[in-house]
């Protein structure tokens, strides 16, 4: 299969997802899906929450308009020309986390776009979106589907490993798949850096760096630094209108048994009522809560990155990622600064 073959179907793919993730109304010649189609793929898209509760309606939405938006031939064509294409074909397999939707997208176009086969072992909490999709994109191009496996038992007759989960599934990962080349992702989450002259809008878009998936990715922020003095108030202000995610029943169940806990310990928290506030400097905080500290010098915040370089995926605020732009990674975003595509180019 060729290069520029690759290309165009993501592309088209790319489309139709925009066209799902927009909750667009069906116009069969734009998206090339018959009227059924579309109408499965919505009810399946209305349905995810009975399957997971995270998954939300507009969150899946959410995740296919992203990752949409960005297969554009535009941006494929020049995000692959930075890299060589496999002629001789290689099956990677894919463990897939499921923490939010289509988590393993990204991994999954890179290792087509690297002229490899893929073998996709999902999660249970993420096994309809992806396979759903990959029908869509075999309509496209039939040959593509001689380059795409998905497993449910074990999987067997692989030559690499790309494998996403929690830093105690990782020991599971080591054991099995360690003699193979791999890349192992563990545990991750993101910092917003705040100077205290954000704009209100501002702190409305890093609401939804916090809340988007109900801050179950790696890429949402748990954790803030502020500046020593900073009227906290402002922050709670700014990020009002993400208020809804308590209507998630499992997110205000995290929410309800976190406060619960702190309160009987007789822990300091802040409340508005739909996020807790906790003072502390442990990066990671349960759902529901975000941890913050007070900084008084820019060294003191370099010195903070530094010490958790290894389990930051994002830097958000005026010294890294605009405010609103953590779910919106480009192709040439990859996690944990690992470079997915040279890793599949230097396979031999």
């Amino acid at each position: 299969m060729k290069k520029d073959q690759i290309e165009k179907s993501l592309a088209k793919l790319g489309e139709v997802m925009t066209h799902f993730g927009s909750n667009t109304t069906w116009n069969g010649y734009e998206t090339g899906l018959t009227e059924d189609e579309h109408i499965a793929f919505n009810e399946l898209i209305e349905n995810m929450k009975h399957y997971n509760g995270w998954y939300s309606e507009d969150m899946v939405r959410k995740s296919l308009l992203q990752h949409g938006s960005v297969l554009t031939q535009e941006n494929l064509r020049d995000w692959m020309s930075h890299y060589e294409y496999n002629s001789a074909p290689k099956t990677i397999a894919i463990i897939m986390a499921g923490n939010i939707p289509l988590v393993g997208f990204h991994d999954f176009i890179c290792v087509l776009c690297s002229g490899n086969r893929v073998l996709a072992k999902m999660s249970s909490d993420d096994n309809k979106l992806l396979p759903a999709l990959a029908k869509f994109m075999f309509a496209l191009n039939p040959l593509l589907e001689e380059r795409v496996q998905f497993s449910e038992g074990k999987i067997s007759d692989f030559d690499a490993v790309i494998a996403t989960g929690s830093d105690s599934s990782s020991v599971y990962f080591e054991q099995y798949f360690s003699s193979y080349p791999h890349i192992f992702r563990k545990n991750r989450t993101s910092i917003a850096v705040l100077t205290g002259k954000e704009s209100n809008d501002e702190l409305e878009k890093l609401g939804m760096d916090i809340f988007d998936y109900y801050g179950r990715g790696c890429r949402n922020v748990s954790h803030l630094l502020l500046p020593k003095g900073y009227r906290i108030d402002s922050f709670f202000e700014g990020i009002i209108k993400m208020g809804d995610v308590i209507n998630n029943k499992k997110y205000g169940n995290n929410y309800d048994y976190n406060k619960a806990v702190h309160l009987m310990n007789q822990e300091k928290l802040l409340d508005n009522n739909f996020v807790l506030l906790k003072e502390s400097k442990e990066l990671f905080s349960p759902l529901g809560m975000i941890h913050y500290h007070f900084y008084d010098s820019n060294e003191e915040v370099e010195s903070y990155i530094t010490e958790n370089r290894q389990k930051i995926q994002c830097v958000v605020g005026h010294r890294g990622i605009p405010f609103g732009q953590t779910q919106c990674p480009k192709l040439n975003d990859y996690a944990d600064d690992v470079d997915t595509m040279t890793w599949l180019n230097q396979l031999s």
